[in-house]
């Protein structure tokens, strides 16, 4: 397990390479720089020149790449260019944020999705299995900026159970973990549906029930047990993509966070925060699938010995 493991942080070692110069690629070809937010109105040709060549810009692409590489790989992620602190700093600060609503939103959509899964299962082709479904196809089908907007709308506004914005208190969690935790419940439910009613045409579960075994006893503790497998692996991906859901969501609910972060260093296109940013959100990814690979190894023998 150990070298199947350490395999797979070797091949990071490359995705995180081209991860980084994609996210560098990405900001510098979007038109318009950081320096037209730092002149002031009038200013010479000559400042400009003089500001970018203060903070690298003037250079070509190539070098200003690989001289933001050389500090990545010593743990430096630069200097806001327009808030002149340290990228590291800024991260730290909003991260907590984001990761208290991402944890919270992921534990809501594995425990309900889970859940909404095995009663679709167990009740495979009657009316209830048919309305969570629907249910499910609609959850997976709504952006969650326009779900929190509707919540926003009808709870906050309409009724007033929760603040409409912000960060102070548990209620403030609620309306964003669940426009963050709705599409995840639709994906882990269908995902645990299908891996149910697949796993129930085993043979070991037509001889559980040639045994005498309750349905309800095979349904959970047998049946669900290995169809977690597949569960598992998604709700390892959805880490990493929940993370990257808070960026629209931290918005619309203006909570502090790396989405809000991120946000407003594009609109003022603050390189080096973007760029910290966006390698915060991918490397959340990348974990996420190594999480997921680990575990689904640990869970089962058989994938850990197709992938050696």
């Amino acid at each position: 397990m150990l070298a199947f493991t350490l395999k797979r942080l070797l091949l990071l070692l490359p995705v995180f390479f081209v991860v980084s110069l994609v996210v560098f690629l990405i900001i510098h070809l979007v038109p318009g720089d950081p320096i037209d937010n730092l002149l002031r109105p009038g200013a010479s040709p000559a400042q400009r020149l003089q500001i970018a060549a203060k903070y690298g810009l003037d250079r070509g692409l190539a070098e200003q790449y690989f001289v933001w590489m050389g500090r990545l790989l010593t743990g430096d992620l630069g200097t806001s260019i327009v808030q002149g602190r340290p990228v590291s700093a800024l991260i730290a600060q909003n991260l907590p944020y984001s990761l208290q609503l991402g944890a919270a939103a992921l534990l809501f959509s594995a425990l309900v999705g889970i859940v909404a899964g095995v009663v679709a299962a167990s009740f495979q082709g009657t009316r209830l299995d048919d309305g969570i479904t629907g249910v499910i196809l609609l959850g997976s089908t709504v952006p969650s900026f326009f779900l929190g907007l509707l919540l926003i709308l009808v709870f906050a506004v309409w009724l007033g159970w929760v603040p409409i914005s912000g960060a102070r208190g548990w209620s403030s969690l609620i309306l964003p973990v669940l426009a963050t935790g709705l599409g995840g419940i639709a994906l882990v439910a269908r995902v645990t549906r299908i891996a149910m009613v697949e796993t129930a045409r085993q043979d070991f579960v037509m001889l559980l029930h040639a045994k005498g075994l309750s349905p309800l006893v095979i349904q959970l503790r047998h049946v669900l047990r290995h169809a977690m497998v597949p569960v598992v692996t998604i709700l390892s991906l959805r880490i990493g993509w929940i993370l990257g859901g808070t960026v629209t969501v931290e918005y619309v609910f203006a909570r502090p966070g790396l989405g809000s972060l991120l946000i407003r260093a594009l609109n003022q296109r603050d390189y080096p925060l973007v760029q910290g940013c966006l390698l915060m959100l991918a490397m959340a990814v990348i974990l996420g699938t190594l999480m997921g690979d680990v575990v689904q190894a640990a869970m089962d023998p058989r994938q850990r010995e197709a992938r050696s």
